[in-house]
Parts: structure tokens; C-alpha cells; sequence
């Protein structure tokens, strides 16, 4: 590996760390901050926290693209774009984009504009652990490698 090659993949690991790490963790919070209608169950209900969570669930996912930018770029460059596990990859962040984007970002500007007494926010809760498992599955392919 040549110097390009570390920075690219220093770029890579890091903002998968930071960006996509931190919006994992903001959407899987969000749905215990999030307002309720009748009883919230508990004093951790907050609207402030909720909607902190869901700027940085925004703001890091798309902070995120970096991730497969920086990963696509340095595939390009060590022509390892045909492999299997990078292929695996780039489809999964796909899929965990689309679910981000088309799923969790708007149910939970929806749970911040009009609570409703918490059924929502387990459906939401189940999406942020899909989300969550998919970028498991990603960092698992990223170590493992399967045919490289």
C-alpha cells in the first residue's frame, strides 16, 4: 500500500467511525427521547434530545457518504471493484441509504411533529436495528473479506 492508498482507507475507517457510527447510535436513541402522547413511561422522554438526535442522524448519514466515496475510490484505484465483498458492500450501503433515508429520517421527523402514544417509535426502533445490522454485516465483509 502506497500513501494515497492510507489516506483513502484512513478517510474510509474513520468517517465509517464517526459518521456512520454516530448516526447508528443517534437513530437507535431517538426513539426513547421521543415525545409521546399519555404516559411516557418514564422522565427520559425529552423533545430537546429527540430533535438534537435527529439532526445528527441527518447530519451524519450525509457526512457518511464520504464512506462509500473514499471505499469506491480506493477500489477504482487497487482495481479490486469486481470482488465479491465489495460488491456485497456497496449493495448494502445501498440498501442501509435507501432505509435511512425513505424510513427512519422521516418517521422520526413525523414522531417529533404529531407523537402518538409510542407505536411508532417501536416500529422505529426495529428499523434503527435493521439499519444498525446491516453496517454490521458491512464492517464484518470489510475484515473478513470473502475471496480476496
Amino acid at each position: 500500500m502506497n500513501v494515497r492508498d492510507h489516506v483513502l482507507l484512513s478517510v474510509h475507517v474513520l468517517a465509517a467511525i464517526v459518521f456512520v457510527g454516530g448516526s447508528a447510535v443517534a437513530a437507535s436513541l431517538f426513539p426513547r427521547y421521543a415525545p409521546v402522547t399519555g404516559p411516557s413511561g418514564g422522565d427520559e422522554r425529552n423533545p430537546a434530545v429527540a430533535a438534537a438526535l435527529h439532526r445528527v442522524t441527518r447530519g451524519y448519514s450525509l457526512l457518511g457518504l464520504l464512506v462509500p466515496a473514499a471505499g469506491i475510490v480506493m477500489a477504482l484505484l487497487q482495481g479490486r471493484m469486481g470482488e465479491l465483498w465489495i460488491t456485497l458492500s456497496m449493495v448494502l450501503t445501498g440498501v442501509a441509504a435507501v432505509l435511512l433515508a425513505t424510513q427512519i429520517h422521516p418517521r422520526q421527523r413525523d414522531a417529533l411533529r404529531d407523537p402518538d402514544d409510542g407505536s411508532r417509535l417501536r416500529a422505529l426502533s426495529m428499523l434503527a436495528g435493521l439499519y444498525n445490522v446491516v453496517w454490521a454485516v458491512v464492517v464484518v465483509l470489510m475484515v473478513v473479506r470473502p475471496g480476496a
